[in-house]
């Protein structure tokens, strides 16, 4: 019959192995979301097929980890730390497969804008995507080394993406009025960049849940005003 130790070793293993598929997915999700906005920008209709079909590996993913976690639940019933890292496993896979699933609108969306020139919405559309990926790849960051501090500074730069947001949607809006013909083929470009927003608030949702597997303390608890960090 197995020892105390070797349960805990084993449950310290499975933990571990939890935290890995976490991080795989995240990767993968960083990497969808690169690709889907390269291919608005660059108008690569196979890269945008690609990102698509790696949704439903995103999906696998999902799944497995549910598997898992459930399992764990049923067989280990962690306690205080182990069940924040436990319970935050599925509520970071959840995050990430929402993010999958909008940069696989987002390629989608693609295709049919490939015969549309706005370089002012190609070029937002690029540093957006670009930005949202740092910060899914600062929120994995901060999950594989628990760090609350780094899961906090992804919440900032959430203002920044909904400011540049804002200023893009102007933006495009004033280019769909040029061409009334054209309405359907650009209102594309609006869905791609909210798109792009919400991928931005599923990463700092992440970075709460990060905060609160590694404080056991909600974000909404805490006093985030400039006054307060000085």
């Amino acid at each position: 019959m197995a020892g105390p130790q070797h349960i805990v070793s084993a449950f310290g293993e499975e933990l571990d192995q939890l935290s890995a598929d976490i991080l795989r997915m995240g990767g993968l999700a960083e990497a969808m979301i690169r690709d889907a906005a390269r291919a608005v920008v660059s108008r690569d209709t196979a890269l945008a097929e690609t990102v698509i079909e790696r949704d439903l590996e995103m999906d696998r993913y999902e799944r497995q980890i549910e598997r898992k976690v459930v399992r764990m639940l049923a067989l280990r019933q962690p306690m205080a730390t182990d069940l924040r890292n436990v319970i935050g496993a599925i509520k970071l896979a959840g995050g990430i497969e929402r993010i999958g699933d909008l940069a696989k609108n987002i390629a989608r969306r693609s295709l049919a804008v490939v015969n549309e020139d706005n370089r002012t919405a190609l070029r937002g559309i690029e540093r957006m995507g670009q930005a949202v990926s740092r910060m899914l790849q600062v929120a994995l960051d901060a999950y594989a080394r628990r760090d609350p501090e780094t899961a906090l500074s992804v919440l900032a730069q959430d203002d920044d993406i909904d400011s540049h947001y804002i200023g893009l949607v102007r933006s495009m809006l004033v280019f769909m009025a040029e061409s009334p013909d054209h309405l359907d083929a650009r209102s594309n470009f609006l869905f791609i960049v909210k798109n792009l927003e919400r991928i931005g608030d599923h990463c700092s949702n992440i970075a709460k849940v990060v905060h609160f597997i590694a404080t056991g303390v909600q974000v909404s608890e805490l006093d985030l005003t400039p006054e307060s960090q000085q």
